[in-house]
C-alpha cells in the first residue's frame, strides 16, 4: 500500500487533486480511497488531503494518514507554518509547488524532492487568478513525473474528465509541470 498526503490551503485544489489522483490510479488498476482532513478552516487556511493506493482489496483501514509514503506540498509557505513532513518514511517523495532547486529547499536528504512552479504554470494557463491560481493539476503532473506513476496518459484523461472547470487547460498544465519537474539528487538515508 502507498500512502499520500496532500498539503494545500483551501482554494488551492488540494481536495480535488486528491480525488483526481485517486482515479487516475484506479483506472490503472489499483484499489484506492481518497478524502480530506478539514474542520471549518476558510478560504487559504491550511487543509490536507489524503490518497492510499494498493492492490484491489489490499486495505480495509479508513483513518487519516499519519506515516505517508509521499508528500505533495501546494503551498511551499507550509513547509515552514506546518510540519508537512511529520511521520514521512525515509526515501518518500516531497513533491513542492516551488520554483526553487530541490536542495534549496532545506528538506533533509533522507528524503527525494522534486519541485515544479507549478504557480507559474497555473497564470499561464489561466487556472485561477493571477493572485490566487489554482495549482493542483499542476503538482499532480510533478508527482507522477517524480513518483513514476500513475502514467502521464492516465493522469490528463482523468484531469479531463473530473476538472471542475478548464478540462484541457488543466490538462495541459499537467502536462507542462510534468516536463519541467525537477528532481532531487539520490538519497541520503
Amino acid at each position: 500500500m502507498i500512502e499520500i498526503r496532500i498539503h494545500g490551503r483551501g482554494g488551492q485544489g488540494g481536495v480535488v487533486a486528491s480525488e483526481i489522483l485517486a482515479k487516475a490510479f484506479f483506472k490503472e488498476g489499483k484499489y484506492v480511497q481518497a478524502f480530506p482532513h478539514f474542520g471549518v478552516e476558510r478560504r487559504g487556511a491550511p487543509v490536507a488531503a489524503f490518497v492510499r493506493v494498493g492492490e484491489p482489496g489490499s486495505f480495509f483501514v479508513r483513518t487519516n494518514i499519519y506515516e505517508p509514503d509521499h508528500i505533495i506540498v501546494l503551498d511551499p509557505t507550509l513547509i515552514t507554518a506546518v510540519n508537512v513532513l511529520e511521520g514521512l518514511k525515509p526515501g518518500g517523495w516531497v513533491v513542492v509547488n516551488s520554483p526553487a532547486e530541490p536542495h534549496e529547499l532545506g528538506i533533509p536528504e533522507q528524503y527525494r524532492v522534486a519541485t515544479v512552479d507549478a504557480t507559474s504554470i497555473a497564470i499561464q494557463h489561466k487556472l485561477g487568478s493571477k493572485t490566487t491560481p489554482i495549482v493542483n493539476t499542476a503538482i499532480l503532473g510533478a508527482f507522477a513525473r517524480a513518483f513514476g506513476a500513475p502514467s502521464l496518459e492516465t493522469l490528463i484523461a482523468v484531469i479531463r474528465e473530473e476538472a471542475p472547470v478548464k478540462p484541457d487547460e488543466n490538462a495541459a498544465a499537467a502536462r507542462d509541470a510534468y516536463e519541467r519537474t525537477k528532481l532531487s539528487a539520490e538519497v541520503q538515508v
